[in-house]
């Protein structure tokens, strides 16, 4: 594909699977803010236009992970949902489990002399627990109906009738949380300074970074997930079918 600089982040991203890498490297928002154009996050991110297109143009020849090369706009949505929850869904939770007692660990040893920690450890620990709630509320209600959406277009069969009337109504809270969400890693890799280690930084707090930064490049390939290719198909369908419905009733 050409890159234009014109284009949005997101379209780059789903033409370009490979770019992910890129844009996490550089830091630039692929995911709440995969609508800005290329040029314009650019300059949010204090990047200039000429590296970021040198580099895009170097993935593109690069060996791509299982990962970065699957085209997920191609797959069914049940397959898309399926990866989202075997692998995002359940590191968020491990994660999650697993990083609390570390945040705490670290700050209480730390916290006198470096007190961004225990702002850092306020904010994951209220992260933590939405992005559970959030979680379970995908995988209970919203995936689930989206399944019976795309066996039903599939299969032609009656297309289920969403008990929220519309699925834009969960997928727009969905991606309002997501917002929530990307605010606080910002702010979390603020604090700390993009995760830059202090010169008395023991092994513990060397392994919290390289965890948080780890935690936050996974979060920001779920969301584009489900914000840029999940949300918008599932938005489609729905539409589609229920266009059809109206043309067959006529």
């Amino acid at each position: 594909m050409e890159i234009d600089a014109g284009k949005t982040i997101k379209e780059i991203v789903l033409q370009m699977p490979a770019s992910v890498g890129v844009f996490e490297r550089l830091g630039i928002d692929y995911c709440c803010g995969g609508d800005k154009r290329l040029e314009d996050a650019c300059e949010a991110s204090g990047r200039s236009l000429e590296e970021v297109l040198r580099s895009l143009e170097t993935a593109k020849t690069e060996t791509q992970s299982e990962t970065q090369a699957t085209d997920w706009s191609r797959k069914s949505l049940a397959s898309l949902m399926n990866h989202i929850m075997e692998k995002h869904h359940t590191f968020c939770r491990q994660e999650a489990s697993r990083l609390e007692p570390l945040l705490a660990k670290v700050s209480e040893v730390h916290g006198a002399k470096h007190p961004e920690l225990p702002r850092i450890q306020a904010l994951f620990s209220g992260l933590s627990k939405e992005l559970l709630m959030h979680l379970v509320k995908e995988e209970q209600t919203l995936f689930p109906y989206i399944a019976r959406m795309e066996t039903a277009v599939t299969g032609g069969t009656p297309f289920p009738r969403p008990p929220f009337g519309t699925v834009q109504n969960p997928v727009r809270m969905m991606a309002l949380e997501h917002d929530n969400a990307g605010a606080a890693l910002h702010e979390m890799r603020k604090l700390s300074t993009d995760y830059q280690l202090p010169p008395d930084a023991c092994s513990s707090y060397a392994a919290l970074y390289k965890s948080l930064k780890s935690f936050e490049s996974d979060m920001h390939q779920h969301i584009h997930l489900e914000n840029n290719v999940l949300f918008p198909r599932a938005v489609a369908m729905e539409g589609s079918a229920n266009s059809a419905e109206k043309r067959a009733a006529n």
